[in-house]
């Protein structure tokens, strides 16, 4: 490819940029939320932090090297990424070449572990495979890899620019694959860091990178027992365990008893009750109503943060109903709001497809049905939950009941359940599984868009148009899926894709592109 040689330097690196930005536009952003842990509060902003490999090649020119390292420090200034990279003086130019040079960006690597999210491999001509490899080896980070190579100037094949790094990448690959190391590709084969191709390449690698991360070591909250009628919720946590993801349970008589007896005129519970009341109007909601979510709230809040959970999933009815006298739907979609998703009838690993989407996405994530076809559209359907979506999906939200499980309950008994229509947007739909009888985890994922097709009906709901969406429902069925799915406002399905696929070995089948796994 020929990259944007004859543009002022100021403008490439600009319009990559912008491009990054635009495109991460519908992915949240190219910074990743985390949250601290215990932590439902505050979400605070991380700077992604790439550790950059430069490799270099004795025989080829050694100034493409710095040429490199002023062409990677000036986009990730631009686009607000931290590299961690050896110095010029560590080793000739910073580059690793030789295994004394490997070694020593290992050192530098395993030093700063806790904060490198993902290493970028940059090869401004062949590089040597052997260093790299050793690198990556001896650093034993285990983080997504994204490997990039120069691209070659027809008209400057001379001694004194030729690159080769086209032949340099896949020497770098071959050795990564004999050593059982995962990486990542660039679009292109070769790319220069200030083209739009990868641009997009670095959007996805961070995301990939947020994905893996956060979903190693995740730590789950699961709040009663799975309602009797809902077999299709049924997980395996022994799987789930082995992948580095643990379940905390709570039974639910704990915290609706302790909700029972908090004062309300404590302190915890006045600003709780504040907060609700902040969240969303409540037309026509009783005030008793309000505060018995309030009391709900804080208990839960009190048995997050001692457990440091990063989501939880929830027996929202019809116990909480019965015994306790509103719904948890309004709290549910607070807590998915700040980034720490939860969901209803104690959907384990659809809460953990909620925190793995939210993180691909950087924004919040909803469980939602696959609920109704829509008229005699083959490719567009109803979305639909009795009402805990994240208000970022809900410009019309609203505090009211949930007339279905009214109608077994008593709707004085729904007070809490959220009302509105997530309007025309973008949408990246998936789920994860367990496959308890072939022990694995099996996913799908794909991208569709949200529609203002006319829908009047109650509770949370979306119209979705999904390209060749009964191939979708046929696999769901087929396959053994949940109604459940999960979807965002983004267009992230190939992250995740990445990041189950490769990084985490898991089944991944992914709408109208080939199915890895």
């Amino acid at each position: 490819m020929s990259h944007v040689g004859n543009a002022k330097p100021f403008e490439k690196y600009a319009k990559a940029a912008a491009l990054v930005k635009n495109r991460l536009h519908l992915s949240g952003g190219w910074q990743c939320f985390w949250k601290a842990p215990g932590t439902m509060n505050n979400v605070k902003m991380k700077t992604p932090t790439l550790g950059v490999i430069y490799g270099n090649r004795d025989f080829f020119p050694d100034h493409l090297v710095t040429e490199a390292r002023a062409d990677i420090a000036k986009l990730f200034e631009q686009v607000g990424v931290k590299a961690i990279q050896l110095g010029e003086q560590a080793s000739k130019l910073g580059g690793v070449e030789t295994h004394n040079d490997a070694r020593k960006c290992a050192e530098l690597f395993r030093k700063h572990a806790g904060e490198i999210d993902g290493v970028l491999v940059v090869l401004p001509n062949f590089g040597d495979e052997k260093g790299v490899a050793d690198t990556l080896k001896m650093a034993k980070l285990n983080v997504p890899i994204l490997i990039q190579g120069y691209p070659d100037d027809l008209s400057r094949l001379d001694v004194a620019r030729r690159r080769d790094a086209y032949c340099g990448k896949i020497s770098v690959a071959n050795n990564l694959v004999q050593a059982g190391i995962k990486f990542s590709l660039t679009n292109k084969h070769v790319c220069h860091p200030t083209s739009d191709s990868f641009a997009l390449d670095l959007q996805k690698f961070l995301g990939v990178c947020r994905v893996v991360k956060g979903v190693r070591g995740v730590r789950l909250g699961a709040v009663g027992a799975r309602p009797g009628a809902f077999n299709t919720v049924r997980y395996s946590e022994k799987i789930l365990e082995r992948h580095g993801i643990s379940v905390t349970t709570v039974d639910l008589s704990e915290i609706l008893g302790k909700a029972t007896k908090m004062d309300a005129n404590a302190t915890a519970v006045k600003n709780k009750l504040a907060e609700i009341i902040g969240y969303a109007p409540a037309p026509g909601v009783p005030p008793e109503k309000l505060l018995q979510m309030a009391k709900m709230g804080v208990v839960l809040t009190d048995w997050v943060e001692a457990n440091h959970l990063d989501a939880t999933a929830i027996q929202c009815w019809t116990s909480v109903q019965e015994n306790y006298g509103c719904n948890v739907c309004t709290l549910m979609s607070m807590m998915s709001e700040k980034f720490m998703p939860s969901a209803c009838e104690v959907d384990v690993t659809g809460v953990l497809t909620m925190y793995a989407m939210q993180l691909a996405g950087n924004t919040p994530a909803a469980l939602v049905d696959w609920n109704n076809n829509y008229a005699d559209d083959d490719d567009k359907c109803v979305l639909f939950h009795c009402g805990n979506w994240a208000k970022s999906f809900l410009p019309d939200i609203k505090i009211s009941n949930a007339p279905i499980i009214g109608t077994a309950v008593g709707v004085q008994n729904t007070y809490g359940a959220l009302d509105g229509r997530t309007p025309a947007g973008p949408l990246t739909f998936g789920r994860i599984t367990t496959a308890d009888a072939d022990g694995k985890i099996r996913t799908y994922v794909g991208e569709g868009e949200l529609t203002d097709d006319v829908l009047k009906t109650f509770g949370n709901r979306a119209v979705a148009r999904v390209p060749k969406l009964q191939k979708l429902m046929r696999h769901v069925c087929a396959q053994g899926f949940e109604h459940h799915v999960v979807m965002t406002q983004s267009k992230s399905a190939e992250i995740l894709a990445e990041a189950f696929g490769n990084y985490f070995s898991w089944d991944v089948y992914r709408h109208e592109v080939k199915s890895i796994g």
